[in-house]
């Protein structure tokens, strides 16, 4: 099975898919107490048209944030070329991989699979299906919550280890 992979920690790979990281520090970024409060229904950070545009740009997801009990968002914008590293993107199968230091969710358009878009282990891999048949041209807002655990005793800093776009297709 052919596969692309495309690294969106590297400015290059971001460039392909227009993609820049932004992140919000806290559960709800910019409320007091960073949104931390009883019997909170939902949070605006993980749909698609969430406006983050005054978040700082974050060039390295690697970089730990912060210590103790934390909460941030990091999202991304990507659209898909014609190509990518040489093979074509239309048909192909997309995923988004990541893993998140320690806990996780990711949402795509604003939607979350509860399956595969909770990371329920720390620093667990996880991998989200996209689209089963890529098009050119079409665009993922990815918004991923990450906090630190175990939450009662955290450890230290919260980061993405990794963030990759990945295409496959199947031999012809």
């Amino acid at each position: 099975m052919p596969r692309v992979a495309l690294d969106l920690n590297n400015g290059e790979d971001r460039k392909k898919v227009k993609g820049e990281w932004r992140v919000g520090e806290g559960f709800v970024p910019g409320e007091p107490n960073e949104g931390l409060t009883a019997r909170l229904l939902a949070v605006p950070a993980r749909t698609a048209d969430f406006d983050d545009s005054s978040w700082p740009v974050c060039p390295d997801i690697r970089r730990s944030l912060s210590v103790g009990f934390t909460f941030a968002w990091y999202r991304i914008t990507v659209e898909l070329p014609q190509e990518a590293n040489g093979m074509p993107v239309a048909g192909a199968r997309l995923w988004f991989e990541t893993n998140i230091d320690n806990y996780g969710e990711i949402w795509v358009n604003g939607q979350i699979d509860r399956n595969a878009g909770v990371i329920v282990g720390i620093n667990a891999p996880q991998r989200v299906e996209l689209a089963t048949s890529a098009t050119p041209g079409d665009k993922y807002v990815i918004a991923c919550l990450v906090a630190n655990g175990p939450l009662a005793e955290p450890r230290g800093g919260i980061f993405m280890r990794f963030a990759t776009l990945a295409l496959e297709t199947t031999d012809d």
